[in-house]
């Protein structure tokens, strides 16, 4: 028996890591409405009965020896709440892991938590693994458009003020506790990326680091951001190119590219700066 790994679709793991390092993935809800004789799709996050009876499952695969749960932020969803809630009524059993992030930064941390797992760790250290990978991560989004993500109220108070002629623009956010926050302003996708790139770098410092690039309909553009990553990172940094998440796609449009990165060392802030 071993201590089980929880986290929900937010996260963007693949398939295939989810099945090897059997990590439990419980589906967001994404639902569609209409609007003015128009369909809009947007996410419902989970319940606390839902993640009760996800952990109950877990904790009897493994044998009670813990369920470390990772969720998507409660600044964006009520997901976060409800996991503690759920959790409360297992009696400590139950770690819920608090994110502040979004994308593979979750994903990753869910793998290094499973990996632990995998070594027989306990739940004490399993979730600490968990919250170190976290702290040494950061997730930036490359918008192509703004209309999703204004529309979905996921832009924090003051970006939700940006004027017409910032939202022309092709803007880069980063996930800051939990919400998202300008760090660039560009006007075309070449500046984007390679505004992008130089925040990679300044971060990785010369050391290796582990890169998820998730694209929501923009696999060549997702391919053109790797290469140009790897040309100014170390050779013994990973890559992973996959699809956005449904749950994160629906609010960041068409053509937006995230990035999430683990570094060597832990996360600094990275204060707003503008592009051409």
């Amino acid at each position: 028996m071993a201590v089980r790994i929880v986290t929900d679709s937010s996260a963007g793991l693949p398939p295939e890591i989810v099945e090897e390092l059997d990590i439990t993935v419980v589906d967001l809800h994404v639902l569609t409405r209409e609007v003015k004789d128009s369909i809009e799709t947007t996410t419902s996050g989970l319940s606390t009965l839902e993640l009760v009876a996800a952990y109950a499952r877990q904790l009897e695969r493994g044998g009670d020896d813990g369920v470390v749960a990772l969720h998507v932020p409660g600044a964006l969803s009520s997901t976060e709440s409800s996991a503690i809630a759920a959790a409360a009524v297992f009696d400590g059993l139950v770690e819920v892991v608090q994110t502040s992030t979004v994308g593979m930064a979750i994903g990753a941390a869910a793998m290094a938590a499973a990996k632990c797992a995998q070594q027989g760790e306990d739940l004490a250290s399993c979730a600490e693994t968990a919250r170190a990978t976290l702290a040494r991560a950061v997730t930036w989004v490359y918008l192509h458009k703004i209309d999703d993500i204004r529309r979905g109220g996921r832009l924090s108070t003051g970006q939700a003020m940006l004027s017409a002629a910032t939202l022309a623009t092709k803007p880069i956010m980063q996930v800051t506790d939990g919400r998202l926050e300008l760090v660039g302003k560009t006007r075309t996708q070449t500046k984007a990326f390679t505004k992008l790139v130089e925040l990679v770098a300044e971060r990785a410092d010369h050391q290796p680091a582990f890169v998820a690039i998730q694209h929501n309909d923009a696999p060549v553009a997702a391919e053109d951001l790797r290469d140009l990553l790897d040309d100014v990172l170390t050779a013994e940094t990973s890559f992973m190119v996959i699809p956005m998440s449904e749950a994160l796609a629906v609010h960041a449009g068409t053509g937006a590219v995230g990035v999430s990165a683990v570094f060597a060392a832990e996360s600094v802030d990275n204060s707003e700066s503008d592009g051409d």
